[in-house]
């Protein structure tokens, strides 16, 4: 059995909970209060962040990129990345520049001096570009880069207050067919319960 070290409010989390929950994988959840760490959670992840998946026998496995990656290979059916290598590069690469949205939405949130709605809102139009040419992030399916960036863009508009759909609207479609898939669904409803 797997256990997963989560928080709710987090999207690192959430991502690694919506690949768990559209590949079916039951796990154990151990909430982590993300305002007063416990000492032991540095043991399993050495920088005290979540999600961390653990499985018997006492693997261990930090951070939620490598997380999904390795569900991924460990749990093949489904799968959420495409059969040609070249897409699969290409979900990888959107995967790898991932802190070009996630370094604005933090500024943002975090009321940083240089933060601006104004430059979350240029990495989401480089979303949009890309949802223009095909309808998924990750190809010609849904797969690891629409899990991989979906927890973000839905807290730009309940964390963040931004609107998201109104000037991106290829992303607007894009979100109201995430929310069709059960897995996404869920993590709607955890944020609109937050």
């Amino acid at each position: 059995m797997l256990t997963l070290y989560d928080a709710a409010r987090c999207p690192y989390c959430a991502r690694v909970r919506i690949l768990l929950a559209e590949k079916g994988i039951p796990y154990d959840p151990v909430e982590i209060d993300l305002d007063d760490r416990p000492a032991w959670i540095y043991a399993k992840n050495r920088t005290g962040r979540v999600p961390v998946l653990e499985e018997d026998g006492g693997f261990v496995l930090p951070e939620s990129r490598v997380i999904m990656e390795y569900l991924e290979e460990r749990f093949p059916e489904p799968s959420f990345l495409a059969a040609d290598p070249a897409e699969r590069a290409l979900v990888r690469l959107l995967l790898e520049r991932h802190d070009d949205l996630t370094d604005p939405y933090y500024d943002l949130y975090r009321g940083r001096p240089n933060a601006s709605p104004e430059k979350v809102h240029a990495e989401l139009a480089r979303l949009d570009a890309a949802l223009v040419e095909r309808p998924w992030l990750s190809g010609s399916a849904y797969g690891l880069a629409d899990i991989g960036y979906a927890p973000w863009v839905l807290r730009c508009e309940t964390r963040l207050g931004l609107d998201v759909r109104g000037p991106h609207p290829a992303l607007a479609g894009w979100l109201e067919r995430l929310a069709d898939r059960p897995a996404v669904a869920a993590e709607i409803e955890l944020l609109a319960a937050a």
